[in-house]
């Protein structure tokens, strides 16, 4: 299978950061990123919303609460605002083309998540110049169509919950599936509540489609062997040193 994108154009399986690496205590930081790329990571996933100002920022929830302890809005703050939020001294909400200038060498799997940083998380990207090494990620299939609209389809996108459900049915049922042509990836947990998500089937039809299989977010060795035995093309961790070790004992750790 040969992908359809330049972001994925290093040996599969991939090997991505999940916020940069969430369980050491700190997650979509500078610190965080750092932390993952020192391990040797190439692949970081991560959130963005925009401010009150436009200014597209990385940062998972819609509050500050669970992160600073702080109350407030991020689609409600200014830029100016939140870039004086610290925990511990240190900045916790960085701005996305500061993020992506600072490592240019590493890609970016980034998910939208509210409308409102649709436009300012593509003018981020073309101001950093890096269209070409990100993948554009939601969970909704209607914000994902926007940005494709926005991009002109030049940037690789992800599936959102509804494209999920199409391509798991096409693959149970062998019935055709078409998806628009920025679609290289369909990424996934391994199951949703009781339902299975992920298996050789899923794999295999999005293989013939032309598609890498990426799953989240794998914490355990067992079930990160479990996958790879099963021929995923990533695996998105919060427990950047465990996956790392699992990697390293299969042969697949490229650093």
């Amino acid at each position: 299978m040969q992908p359809r994108s330049g972001y994925l154009d290093a040996p599969a399986p991939l090997a991505f950061a999940h916020r940069g690496g969430a369980a050491h205590g700190d997650e979509n930081t500078a610190a965080a990123f750092a932390r993952a790329v020192d391990l040797g990571y190439r692949y970081v996933e991560t959130d963005v919303h925009s401010t009150a100002d436009g200014v597209a920022v990385v940062f998972h929830d819609a509050t500050l609460r669970r992160v600073t302890g702080q109350p407030g809005r991020v689609a409600d703050l200014r830029w100016a605002d939140l870039a004086s939020v610290r925990v511990g001294g240190a900045t916790v909400v960085p701005r996305l083309d500061d993020v992506l200038a600072a490592w240019p060498d590493v890609r970016f799997n980034i998910d939208v998540k509210a409308d409102g940083g649709i436009e300012a998380t593509v003018a981020a990207l073309g101001r950093a110049g890096a269209g070409d090494r990100v993948l554009l990620a939601s969970f909704s299939d209607s914000r994902l169509a926007r940005l494709r609209a926005l991009t002109g389809g030049r940037i690789a996108t992800g599936l959102g919950m509804r494209g999920v459900a199409r391509l798991r049915m096409a693959s149970l049922h062998g019935r055709p599936l078409r998806l628009p042509p920025s679609v290289v990836a369909a990424q996934v947990p391994p199951h949703y509540g009781r339902i299975p998500v992920v298996d050789r089937r899923l794999i295999a039809y999005a293989h013939r489609l032309g598609l890498h299989v990426h799953v989240w977010t794998i914490d355990e060795p067992a079930e990160m062997h479990e996958l790879l035995d099963l021929g995923v093309d990533g695996i998105m961790t919060d427990h950047v040193g465990v996956l790392r070790d699992v990697y390293r004992s299969r042969g697949h750790w490229a650093a």
